[in-house]
């Protein structure tokens, strides 16, 4: 079911695969209350015609837990990414009936703090652009869908207005152009120097950064891309 982005207050969330999707690369995303929206970019391994019944049931268990794990007013959101990680692994490896490799990046966006709380299970880094430059959100427990009892780490990041998050799959990062990957610092340095501010217009400039540095167009896997922005007058995002 293709995913719906929801409206943000004073925020705005995008997402964008470069053509047809081939693989396991899926995102989502779930309005949970009034101030809080769930979001994820899931990588499972394996093409899109044996991994199926396994994208579905992750798709499944995000979009019916987050509602029940953030919904109350006074939640603790580290707890709950912690247990939303820990439902999405189970719900992989039983829909696989073992071991399905999925690293993940979920985060619950709060608009009326505007902090994000997120787990990286072993996906590529998030990267928090502001003022001051960029941040990695690197991993923060092992891929799902390898051990029944995995957990991730939630930390939480303060996004001041101004500042945005990019995410991009693997298949972004390892786009070839002769022996070359494109990589993570080619990432970070459009990330940086792109022009146009707004979610679908990072997504845009992510992918078609890759295409240029392959010099055709990138369908060796999935290249996707997700971009949380904040809007207003730029400050100094704080980590903890």
């Amino acid at each position: 079911m293709q995913a719906t982005v929801p409206e943000l207050r004073e925020a705005e969330l995008a997402a964008a695969y470069y053509g047809k999707r081939q693989g396991g690369d899926h995102y989502d995303f779930v309005r949970v209350g009034p101030s809080r929206v769930l979001f994820g970019l899931l990588d499972i391994a394996g093409r899109i015609e044996e991994n199926g019944a396994v994208v579905s049931a992750a798709q499944n268990t995000f979009r019916t837990r987050s509602p029940e794990l953030f919904s109350a007013n006074d939640v603790n959101e580290p707890d709950a990414m912690a247990e939303l990680c820990l439902d999405l692994n189970r719900a992989i490896m039983a829909a696989e009936g073992g071991v399905r490799s999925c690293p993940a990046f979920a985060a619950c966006y709060n608009e009326d703090l505007g902090t994000i709380c997120y787990f990286n299970a072993g996906h590529t880094p998030g990267l928090l652009r502001d003022p001051g430059g960029i941040v990695e959100l690197k991993a923060t427990g092992l891929p799902m869908g390898l051990f029944s009892h995995a957990t991730c780490e939630a930390p939480m990041v303060a996004l001041p207005p101004g500042a945005a998050l990019l995410l991009v799959s693997r298949g972004l990062l390892e786009g070839r152009h002769k022996r070359e990957e494109f990589g993570i610092e080619r990432v970070k340095s459009g990330f940086q120097q792109a022009v146009g501010d707004s979610a679908k217009q990072i997504c845009a400039a992510a992918i078609d950064g890759v295409q240029q540095f392959m010099q055709r167009p990138p369908v060796h896997n999935d290249v996707t891309a997700l971009a949380l922005v904040r809007t207003g007058d730029n400050k100094t995002a704080v980590t903890g």
